[in-house]
């Protein structure tokens, strides 16, 4: 298939949901893009190793988005080539009450990927932005001081909650982490859609919950949220891409595109050489073990 222009799906500080596309399919069919995605997986999982062997960076993918958007499937299909011990993938629910003793990031970092591994966050630190923004009464949980009702979780409460946020991120850039963040941007119809087809299926009753429908008619205030979330904190360092997601097929192609082109930028990374005398004799280790199998 043709390069996909990666760039296209990067997101800047006036970006609109509204005028971003939810549908993409290049043209082919479910079974060409997985061949696709078959290919740039396994470049990415061959990456992944020679990222451990330099041992200087690690890679942080945030991945958000509305229910049903594919986030869980996404991860399945574009990391399904890489070794298990190279790529750890965490789900952020409901805060526990241990960690709401603790500030809002604080779970976060102590799961974050050690240098040479990549992490997955299925729902991020952003949710502490985004569903508390649609209901503020869940801030009162975190037992904040100044804040006792919901009237103080006031524009000045998210003005530095985002800055706490981006702090954290570009903190992390420096030290070697390299961030990507994508919404997956998927259509209210598609979604209806999708949750039709959980009630359909048996086997997909489990993940459905009469919640996901109350949480379906603030769809536009998420949308609202998620556009400013997106605006407030894209940075060069820390870049969000906006990911059409009607089509789950298409939408991972598109996720291990960007990831594979931006990775191989960082020339620097690559497998460490031998050291000289190791190298000098290697045609002697060669020799004993050639020798072992005489024996």
């Amino acid at each position: 298939m043709d390069h996909i222009k990666t760039g296209a799906y990067l997101a800047h500080q006036h970006t609109k949901l509204s005028e971003r596309p939810t549908l993409e399919d290049f043209g082919l069919t479910k079974k060409e893009l997985k061949k696709e995605l078959k290919s740039v997986r396994r470049e990415l999982g061959d990456f992944q190793d020679t990222l451990y062997a330099h041992d200087r960076y690690s890679v942080l993918i945030c991945l958000q988005g509305m229910d049903t958007a594919g986030k869980d499937s996404l991860v399945r299909e574009v990391f399904k080539d890489f070794n298990v011990r190279g790529v750890e993938v965490h789900s952020f629910k409901v805060p526990t009450s241990q960690e709401l003793d603790h500030d809002f990031l604080w779970r976060h970092y102590l799961v974050l990927p050690s240098r040479g591994k990549f992490g997955v966050f299925n729902r991020t630190h952003y949710e502490n932005v985004l569903v508390t923004r649609v209901h503020p009464h869940y801030i009162l949980n975190e037992n904040l001081p100044g804040v006792e009702t919901v009237e103080d979780v006031d524009d000045g409460f998210w003005d530095a909650r985002f800055k706490q946020i981006n702090d954290f991120e570009h903190h992390l850039a420096q030290n070697g982490t390299i961030i990507f963040k994508f919404y997956l941007h998927l259509s209210k119809e598609e979604q209806r859609l999708r949750l039709l087809r959980r009630l359909s299926r048996k086997d997909k009753h489990w993940k459905f919950s009469p919640g996901d429908l109350e949480e379906r008619k603030l769809w536009d205030t998420y949308q609202d949220c998620y556009q400013d979330a997106i605006s407030r904190t894209t940075k060069e360092h820390a870049p969000w891409y906006v990911v059409p997601a009607d089509n789950k097929q298409a939408a991972r192609v598109i996720v291990a595109h960007i990831l594979l082109d931006t990775l191989k930028k960082y020339k620097e990374i690559k497998a460490p050489e031998l050291d000289e005398e190791i190298l000098v004799n290697l045609g002697s280790y060669e020799k004993q073990l050639q020798a072992e199998k005489q024996d």
